[in-house]
């Protein structure tokens, strides 16, 4: 007899598999559409479920929100959620009002959506040129991608940029790092496991005759390797 594979394993509530969303501060998104005006920076906190620091704004209803923090922006500071003549890192605008070359993140994918692009720790996106319908953004991955006028994105750079500079030394640090989050560390490769553990397990080599492109009728279980890729082969 074989063993579950971990996608056939994933969702039965074991504490491997189970998202520690309990220790989450909260969602980070933009507030609605009808909220403007200035908002003050009153507090900066640590989320375990976001690799950057998140902001909580005070609002000028006297309510609050979460946002991915910009880098420079610090407690007390006042950030604008609108139209201004001056931006600056931190403020939440319309990429349509953005002056072309601004550098931009979290930007929402429809209006009001509260943000979905450029998210991580460190990274930041371009307005490159503005069209009829929409405007052209450059993102992180060089793609340049074109959004709605209307979508809100934040002005700077998210914050936490030296997140991946500091080395883990040890494999302890990362499986603690991992697990925080309720990831799967370590990761063992299809090829190196025994047959009866993985589709491609078998023999004393690492390469296998069999395809790693799963078949598009495969079930669960068996859709492991390249699901559906762009390209395969070496790059040249």
């Amino acid at each position: 007899m074989g063993k579950n594979l971990i996608q056939q394993r994933r969702g039965k509530g074991s504490h491997t598999y189970r998202s520690l969303s309990f220790r989450f501060k909260g969602a980070a998104k933009y507030p609605p559409l009808t909220v403007g005006g200035i908002a003050l920076v009153a507090d900066i906190i640590n989320c375990p479920g976001h690799s950057a620091p998140l902001v909580e704004l005070k609002l000028e209803n006297r309510q609050k929100c979460l946002v991915i923090g910009a880098e420079g922006v610090y407690v007390g500071q006042k950030v604008s959620l609108g139209v201004t003549e001056e931006l600056k890192p931190g403020d939440i605008a319309e990429l349509g009002s953005m002056p072309v070359g601004t550098l931009v993140y979290n930007i929402e994918a429809r209006p009001g959506d509260g943000g979905k692009f450029v998210r991580a720790s460190g990274t930041s996106a371009r307005i490159t040129s503005k069209l009829e319908d929409g405007v052209l953004v450059k993102l992180p991955s060089k793609k340049l991608k074109k959004f709605n006028p209307k979508c809100r994105a934040t002005v700077g750079r998210v914050a936490g940029s030296g997140r991946v500079e500091k080395p883990f030394v040890k494999a302890g640090k990362m499986y603690h790092k991992i697990k925080a989050v309720g990831g799967v560390y370590p990761r063992t490769s299809g090829v190196a496991m025994n047959a009866v553990d993985h589709p491609f397990g078998g023999s004393s080599s690492s390469t296998k005759g069999r395809p790693t492109i799963a078949p598009k009728n495969a079930p669960p279980g068996r859709k492991v390797g390249k699901i559906r890729p762009k390209r395969t082969g070496k790059r040249k």
